[in-house]
């Protein structure tokens, strides 16, 4: 009994801990657009109530911290390493409730995923903006949905229960954990298909690929055809 109350006060003390440390990571780098205790500014949104998984999504794959908050935020390398994006999420966590990050949730994923429902489901939800194969694509006002093509089960499962950018919230009544979990399973799968057919021209679908092979092919018929020509004269 001793020692169960001793590993309870020594996670707890652990937990203190981070939380600490992620409150002066975030006063040194995320303070001076969120304010001091997460509020919020002119210039970006309030943290509080986010909760961990929207931390880990936006400092874990490096689109925040953002230098111009105009801009649509773009995936790049992290400026944290994971400890201190997880001290970061545990602070904004303990501001108030929020999604929690999903590692547990999603690593059954490939046991309880079906990827054809997957492929189904992404197709009713998330083709219209990340491209039917998951490749992304052009939205409006400038805007775009990025590619899927180098996300982790985690980070996917954080996008659809926090909505980043100008993704919408996919919550549980929406898409069901069980379902979230086979999008997960197609786009890992669509991740790991093989180009048997050669280069895949970013995957934007067969009508474009072939008109793009057909204009590169008749250009260079014509191109030799006035190559000969001239060499006739």
């Amino acid at each position: 009994m001793a020692s169960a109350g001793t590993q309870k006060s020594a996670n707890a003390l652990a937990r203190t801990t981070s939380v600490d440390e992620g409150r002066q990571i975030f006063l040194r780098g995320c303070s001076s657009c969120h304010g001091i205790n997460a509020e919020g500014g002119d210039i970006a949104p309030s943290l509080i109530g986010v909760g961990a998984a929207s931390v880990d999504f936006q400092v874990g794959t490096g689109r925040m911290p953002l230098a111009d908050m105009s801009q649509q935020a773009a995936r790049k390398r992290p400026l944290y390493n994971p400890e201190q994006v997880a001290a970061l999420a545990a602070y904004v966590a303990s501001l108030a409730p929020g999604p929690e990050i999903p590692n547990q949730v999603v690593a059954s994923y490939e046991r309880d995923g079906n990827t054809a429902q997957g492929g189904e489901l992404f197709r009713t939800n998330c083709a219209m903006c990340h491209n039917f194969s998951g490749q992304g694509g052009a939205l409006s006002q400038g805007k775009y949905a990025p590619s899927l093509m180098g996300s982790t089960p985690a980070q996917i499962y954080e996008a659809m229960i926090t909505g980043p950018q100008s993704m919408p919230v996919f919550g549980d009544k929406v898409i069901s954990p069980a379902d979230k979990l086979s999008i997960i399973k197609w786009i890992k799968a669509a991740q790991n298909e093989p180009n048997l057919g050669g280069a895949s021209l970013g995957r934007i679908g067969p009508v474009t690929e072939g008109l793009l092979v057909w204009t590169l092919g008749l250009g260079l018929l014509i191109g030799i055809a006035v190559w000969l020509a001239t060499k006739a004269r």
